[in-house]
């Protein structure tokens, strides 16, 4: 179940919170640099070791939306 609204945007503002959506807004903008990904192809980034910060080439796969998103739980 997704959380309030006032909720995540509390979660959001948190320092570490801000900084691994910044990593992975990079992560997605290199493998877009790199001709992996594209914009609006439905895919995710996925970072292999499950760190956002690992922006490597060798830690980041492309992947669907659905199995990235159920794989990281």
């Amino acid at each position: 179940m997704p959380y309030p609204p006032e909720k995540k945007k509390r979660m959001e503002k948190l320092p570490k919170n801000h900084a691994d959506r910044l990593a992975r807004n990079r992560a997605r903008r290199k493998a877009i640099k790199a001709g992996k990904a594209r914009r609006g192809d439905g895919k995710d980034v996925h970072h292999k070791d499950g760190n956002p910060r690992n922006n490597s080439y060798s830690n980041l796969a492309i992947r669907s939306r659905k199995a990235n998103r159920s794989d990281n739980r």
